[in-house]
């Protein structure tokens, strides 16, 4: 039987704020645990809490961004449960009102654009954190993270595959990051998916049973979780089982996901208005000023560089992917360089560097008018690629200009043509026996010569000009 696959996604989107979402308590990662909890956040008796006008401009931001309307007369819920990492024994989140109506969020997938439907995105507050592996006996609990504010963008069952889950994923990574809404630090939490997925049979229109696969923090993880998600209910339904609701965790030593717990519905959380915060209402005034600042967004600017420096979609995707990675390469396209030299430079050699050393793109000490310059040497035949990768891994641990690195190495191409002539004649007088096989028709021996005369000049001869006047010397 085949089967279709049906994928919807919650994301958590943590706030670039610097205070919580309803208390003035820092949100500073990395600091001692419970150093960042005020009596608000932990529910302590007789304190109320007060909404964080930042998290709320923050919201209707992404709302711009992705065409939803704003709910002018939103308001908070509280939602029960009780974890120990949640000291109040209930989450102040939004159920019935949600501040983002719906919208949708292009992705490019395999060259064609399909729109996502956004269902809604809320604000609400995180919970603390349960650590279980420093003490002996037992778990301790960190608070620094509860009431950290959080925008949580639901989207409909619209993906088919883990593919479209991840294209989505980083497609609404950028989107934050370029929104300047949220840090974008997966590894921290920043930002985390919770992926839905069920099967059917191909071509049928009610949905399958759906699992709830949680806090998965990394493009990799999400697909791998899916894939396995997806395997697993297929074998189970066509072994005669059924799929259960419920919420799973993914492992990503055993590339397997395992029963977290039963999935809640709505009226399990028993949600209802919290009554110490008042309904909140946005003015169209306030709400069009905040949509006013709102940036070149990432799939208009894939666009501009597809018209504008005739690039192909892939490419200008990879560039669009960050905005410090965009605006780089156009600092280097703006110093005269090709795009397209520039964009496969950026692409294959900065980011695989920065990829290889596991480094973020902040850390780049190479700035983009040394890169540029680099490019340059490379288009006036100073440079040819082997000798330039040589300078690029100089410049990428030190930072150093080009034309320093070039000049205390002697790497300089060798492009006089009466020197490559001499040493191009060295080699076919040095090596008889193959120039007579390659006069007799074993032409694949050209390739020998041209070795032999860039391992005489260190890879610095001009390699077209070796291989023009091999073949012209040879014949």
């Amino acid at each position: 039987m085949e089967w279709d696959i049906v994928i919807g996604i919650e994301v958590h989107v943590q706030l670039n704020t610097k205070t919580k979402l309803f208390c003035g308590a820092g949100t500073t990662s990395g600091m001692s645990p419970n150093s960042q909890a005020s009596s608000i956040c932990l529910g302590m008796p007789g304190v109320l809490p007060m909404l964080n006008q930042e998290a709320v401009n923050k919201a209707i931001l992404l709302a711009a961004s992705i065409g939803a309307k704003v709910d002018s007369e939103c308001h908070f819920d509280r939602k029960q449960y009780f974890y120990p990492d949640l000291p109040k024994g209930y989450q102040i989140s939004q159920h019935t009102r949600p501040i983002v109506g719906e919208g949708s969020l292009p992705i490019v997938v395999d060259g064609e654009t399909k729109h996502i439907f956004i269902e809604r995105a809320h604000l609400e507050e995180d919970a603390g954190k349960s650590v279980h592996d420093q003490f002996k006996d037992a778990s301790g609990i960190d608070l620094n993270r509860a009431g950290v504010p959080l925008l949580e963008i639901v989207s409909g069952p619209d993906m088919r595959s883990a593919t479209e889950a991840v294209q989505y994923l980083k497609t609404l990574h950028a989107l934050v990051k370029c929104l300047d809404i949220c840090d974008g630090n997966m590894q921290e939490g920043s930002f985390r998916a919770d992926c839905n997925v069920s099967v059917k049979p191909k071509g049928t229109s009610e949905l399958g049973t759906r699992t709830e696969t949680k806090n998965l923090n990394s493009f990799r993880f999400v697909e791998k979780a899916i894939d396995y998600e997806v395997a697993r209910q297929i074998k189970l339904i066509e072994s005669g089982g059924q799929v259960t609701q419920e919420t799973r965790l993914y492992n990503p030593d055993t590339g397997k996901t395992r029963t977290m717990r039963s999935k809640e519905n709505a009226n399990d959380y028993r949600y209802f208005p919290d009554p110490d915060l008042l309904p909140l209402s946005i003015s169209k005034s306030h709400i069009e000023s905040i949509q006013s600042t709102l940036p070149e967004l990432p799939w208009e600017k894939q666009r501009r560089f597809e018209e504008k420096f005739e690039l192909s979609a892939y490419d200008a995707s990879v560039l669009v992917s960050s905005e410090l990675v965009s605006d780089y390469f156009e600092t280097v396209v703006g110093q005269g360089v090709n795009p397209k030299l520039a964009c496969n430079w950026i692409s294959s050699e900065l980011l695989g560097a920065l990829n290889q050393a596991n480094l973020p793109f902040e850390s780049l000490t190479m700035t983009a008018n040394h890169f540029a310059l680099l490019l340059k040497r490379i288009e006036d035949a100073t440079l040819s690629g082997k000798l330039a990768k040589q300078v690029f891994e100089i410049m990428f641990e030190s930072g150093e200009s080009p034309d320093k690195i070039i000049e205390a190495k002697g790497l300089k191409q060798i492009t006089s043509e009466d020197e490559i002539k001499g040493i191009v004649q060295s080699v076919i007088d040095e090596h008889p026996t193959q120039v007579e096989q390659y006069r007799s028709g074993q032409e694949k021996l050209l390739g020998f010569f041209v070795g032999q005369v860039m391992k005489a000049t260190q890879g610095k001869a001009n390699p077209g000009q070796v291989n023009a006047i091999v073949k012209q010397l040879l014949s």
